[in-house]
């Protein structure tokens, strides 16, 4: 599941709406909601999450979280690190053999220390 995914199922639950109620009011089918919501479709267009912000009546604050969201949720990620450290090419090609077997606490860890070293390096 993506950040994404996981935001928009809490607040589908939160208000007691089914996920076929949700693609039907949205003009998609509920494969595609539920792909969208499990992270086997790729990151939401503009337009959708503008869509899901409108059906949950949701703003500021919960709007902006959800856009983030969106723009991080791409299941399918690249890394390019040519032209960068071998060390970030071994920490890109480590990340991807060992992600799935990686505990939920050690990766809520690794991504406080990815967050932290970045805030610190100004990125």
């Amino acid at each position: 599941m993506t950040p994404f995914g996981a935001k928009v199922r809490e607040h589908r639950k939160k208000r007691g709406v089914t996920l076929s109620q949700m693609a039907a009011a949205l003009s998609v089918s509920p494969a595609y909601l539920s792909a969208l919501e499990h992270g086997r479709r790729g990151t939401p267009t503009w337009f959708m999450v503008q869509r899901i912000i409108a059906f949950f009546n949701v703003i500021w604050d919960e709007a902006e979280e959800l856009q983030r969201l969106a723009e991080l949720s791409d299941p399918k990620v690249s890394i390019d690190t040519g032209g960068l450290t071998p060390e970030a090419t071994e920490l890109a090609n480590v990340l991807a053999a060992k992600i799935s077997g990686l505990s939920p606490e050690s990766l809520r860890h690794l991504l406080h220390q990815v967050r932290a070293a970045a805030a610190r390096d100004g990125v």
